[in-house]
């Protein structure tokens, strides 16, 4: 995890839409909020007692069958993935969704809408920085029952890519993809639903389409039309004549792109992978994808991110030149071999520092500690967090090479992980309280392969010799 540069944004006011909900039927308002930053999305029932709310959180889903619907505590939120999608593709951070029933409107099958009601609302940014999960190495969900699968790989930024195929000659294959966040409203946002002319008879026999007419799905028509399906779909969708277009759809509807199938796909996935909670930089490759396998795969970058966040390990490349190296900490630090703990710093703040060490098996210590089992002694993890944090205090003076740092205290230390030859410790130490009068009081991290290995709280005083 990263924080950015850019601050995080909601709506500068509130921007209502009225529509019908596709599978409900129900006449429902819907109204973008603004909302606090760290907020994210949230979802609030004003029509149920309490208007309780839902955060858009994958582990609340629990149905995807046509749409995804969450689920907590009892109350419902159905085909919240187009309105997600469109907070997205704004790139809004925050925003309260109130609804006066359990499913967004459909409006026209696409996030055009909500992408329009936003705009007008205003987008303004909060105090607060954004953050980012940087994907580093590839993460894959497979679905081996279908064969849907979803990848994210490394990238300068967020993009998707889909790739649909349903094995019938009207749809055939088609994919997409979205370089940028910004092509979203242009290329992305006016796809429109689609569904299959056999599953609209499945959905119409059992009452599950209640809220649909030709205007908000695109219907592909894989079968026969009998005379009799032509009269059910002429009273589900209220129309007086109803025929299949030369390219397979059935009619009063144009495509707005040739691959619309495969756009409004990437849309899904755009919107169900809001449910992770956080922003990815990295490229999301999405072969078959269904809200079953995206809501599956958005579970499981939640969990990987949040282990990151409890381990809190800094994101620090040891291939880039470090702000100092060892001959300009040596200027700093009155350490010297073999009592030198500290390689290298990455970064330097007023409040915060981070540094590394690499653990060889020819450090002294290992001779003793223990032969035939080497292991880093705790209290000299302990000691070159403290040697990090020396570079911190003694950074606020001007002459630190006249200056040693002493303990004062020590509390709350916990070991977590071995340290042994081969690993490269990195120590995050910042301030718990400003510097003052020579005394720093900071809390203290080592990681090492990814996993916090050590912690502290540190107090010490640098003292002038000279």
């Amino acid at each position: 995890m990263i924080k950015t540069e850019f601050n995080q944004t909601t709506i500068a006011k509130s921007a209502s839409l009225i529509g019908v909900g596709l599978h409900t039927g129900k006449n429902v308002t819907l109204t973008f909020k603004p909302a606090e930053e760290n907020n994210g999305y949230t979802f609030k029932r004003i029509d149920l007692e309490g208007t309780p709310i839902i955060k858009a959180d994958a582990n609340f889903v629990t149905n995807t069958q046509r749409g995804t619907c969450l689920e907590k505590n009892g109350v419902t939120i159905q085909t919240c993935e187009h309105v997600l999608a469109a907070l997205v593709g704004l790139q809004i951070d925050n925003v309260c969704i109130e609804l006066d029933a359990s499913e967004p409107p459909i409006m026209d099958g696409s996030s055009k809408f909500f992408v329009e009601a936003c705009e007008t609302a205003g987008i303004v940014e909060l105090a607060a920085k954004r953050e980012e999960y940087i994907v580093r190495e590839v993460i894959t969900y497979r679905d081996e029952d279908t064969g849907s699968e979803i990848t994210v790989i490394p990238s300068s930024e967020y993009q998707v890519t889909t790739m649909v195929d349903f094995g019938t000659k009207v749809l055939g294959t088609q994919n997409a993809t979205l370089d940028t966040l910004s092509d979203f409203k242009i290329e992305i946002s006016d796809s429109r639903t689609f569904s299959f002319l056999h599953e609209i008879e499945m959905l119409l026999e059992h009452g599950l389409i209640k809220g649909g007419d030709l205007n908000n799905a695109i219907v592909y028509v894989d079968k026969e039309l009998s005379q009799e399906t032509m009269e059910r779909l002429k009273v589900a969708f209220k129309k007086d004549n109803i025929a299949v277009k030369p390219n397979g759809i059935l009619d009063n509807l144009t495509l707005h792109h040739p691959n619309e199938a495969a756009r409004h796909k990437l849309l899904d996935v755009v919107g169900d992978l809001a449910l992770i909670g956080t922003r990815i930089r990295g490229k999301v490759i999405a072969n078959k994808p269904g809200h079953f396998v995206n809501t599956q795969f958005a579970k499981k970058m939640s969990k990987i991110i949040k282990i990151e966040k409890r381990n809190n390990v800094p994101q620090v490349d040891l291939n880039q030149v470090p702000l100092m190296d060892v001959n300009a900490i040596m200027e700093m630090l009155p350490h010297r071999q073999p009592f030198l703990l500290l390689d290298k710093v990455y970064e330097l703040s007023s409040s915060h520092v981070i540094g590394t060490k690499n653990v060889t098996m020819n450090e002294s210590f290992f001779a003793g500690h223990f032969p035939g089992a080497p292991v880093m002694p705790g209290v000299l993890i302990i000691e070159a967090m403290a040697q990090t944090g020396g570079i911190l205090v003694l950074s606020t003076v001007p002459d630190p090479e006249n200056y040693l740092t002493f303990f004062m205290k020590m509390d709350n230390v916990k070991f977590k992980q071995k340290v042994v030859p081969g690993d490269t410790l990195i120590f995050k130490c910042s301030l718990i309280t400003p510097i003052r009068r020579g005394i720093c009081h900071m809390q203290g991290y080592a990681y090492t392969n990814g996993k916090l290995c050590a912690e502290a709280e540190l107090m010490a005083q640098i003292t002038k010799v000279k």
